[in-house]
């Protein structure tokens, strides 16, 4: 899956964002090729290579005629739909707008319908969100992630309402819920259409996923700020979400003299003491003697809980514990309808895709329930499931 990560270690704007995509490889001119689908006369795109702490970043430039009218959302939706763009191009620029319409409708106390937009309707803003969308689809983006925004404070911007502190309100409203990062530099790192950016796109931060970068790129800001680069870095490459992975250990006993009924119950406490799995296998011991490896996969801070269960319920003597890796499909409970009423289902998500399956004890309810074949309801519930 290709995924994007935002580094916005000196915050995001949307000319930063083109500029690193451009860095990261896209041809500036295949870039202008498709923001000419717009049908913005006038409108021209400009790059060029700079530094930003001794970092080798590409700042974009959008040239536009003077204007002076101030823009709808329809009215921008409306320049989008018209153009040659293709469809999923333009369903994320205008996601990306809407975001924006609704902080500025709060900041402003109005309804996203009237609300007019000023310096992020104008024709530049326009380029850097549709022009974003269109990095996206170039690279074959599926998802992207971010680190916490970073925030300017303790100053001020002139924009069109008069002087604003920064962040200024419509940063503050877009990226509400979304993590971000309050430093004291007076500056406006991240703008309105950047924070829109991030926060129409990313699935959040990253945890335990995994990422094997194939290309980078440094978009630069317009104005050099002192004791930080002031760029945006992208990271694109294939992400991976199939496994989990954690370390577990194993804690494992060979037993040649205790009374075969008793295992079950051996087995029922480990599961209910912590144990993650438990299970017997039959063995061959020296001098050809017949005996059973208990062999039982725990957390490490359970342990000495489990190696009591061992001593105390069986005629071990001694067990071995080992550290192990493992790698785990991602899987959650969900609760759905069917035909049976409510049933409790496993939920696997594997290459982007999801497939549920039904717990055992759900199965076991509904055919005595039902009285029915535990297979039948197990049929019944499967294509219900998976179609």
């Amino acid at each position: 899956m290709n995924t994007l990560y935002f580094d916005t270690f000196s915050g995001i704007s949307g000319d930063m964002t083109l500029g690193a995509f451009v860095s990261a490889g896209l041809p500036l001119d295949e870039l202008a090729n498709e923001i000419r689908k717009l049908k913005l006369s006038g409108v021209e795109l400009q790059g060029k290579h700079v530094e930003r702490s001794g970092i080798s970043a590409v700042k974009i430039d959008v040239l536009v005629p003077q204007e002076h009218h101030h823009r709808h959302l329809a009215d921008i939706f409306r320049i989008i739909d018209a153009s040659e763009l293709s469809g999923n191009v333009k369903e994320k620029a205008k996601a990306i707008f809407y975001e924006l319409g609704k902080a500025e409708a709060k900041v402003h106390n109005t309804s996203l319908e009237k609300i007019h937009f000023h310096e992020v309707g104008a024709l530049d803003a326009i380029v850097d969100i549709v022009g974003t969308a269109i990095c996206l689809e170039k690279f074959g983006i599926e998802k992207c992630f971010s680190s916490p925004v970073r925030l300017g404070s303790g100053g001020f911007v002139n924009a069109a309402h008069g002087k604003l502190p920064i962040p200024v309100p419509a940063v503050v409203e877009i990226l509400k819920d979304y993590p971000t990062e309050l430093t004291d530099i007076p500056f406006e790192l991240t703008t309105p259409t950047g924070a829109a950016i991030v926060k129409t796109l990313s699935s959040g931060m990253l945890s335990k996923e995994k990422i094997i970068t194939k290309a980078i790129g440094y978009g630069a800001g317009e104005r050099e700020i002192p004791n930080t680069p002031n760029l945006l870095r992208i990271l694109i490459g294939e992400f991976s979400e199939n496994f989990d992975e954690d370390s577990v250990v194993t804690i494992e006993t060979n037993i040649d003299n205790m009374n075969s009924e008793i295992y079950p119950y051996v087995i029922e406490k480990l599961l209910a003491n912590g144990a993650h799995d438990a299970y017997l296998i039959p063995i061959i011991m020296k001098k050809g003697r017949p005996g059973i490896l208990l062999s039982v996969m725990a957390n490490e801070k359970d342990i000495q809980k489990i190696a009591e269960i061992i001593f105390r319920e069986t005629t071990t003597l001694g067990v071995r514990i080992q550290n192990v890796g493992r790698k785990k499909v991602f899987r959650d409970a969900r609760v759905v309808e069917t035909s049976f009423g409510k049933v409790k289902v496993k939920v696997v998500q594997l290459e982007g895709k999801e497939k549920l399956s039904p717990e055992f004890e759900e199965c076991k309810r509904i055919a005595l329930e039902k009285n029915l074949p535990l297979q039948e309801v197990y049929a019944i519930l499967q294509q219900t499931l998976n179609g």
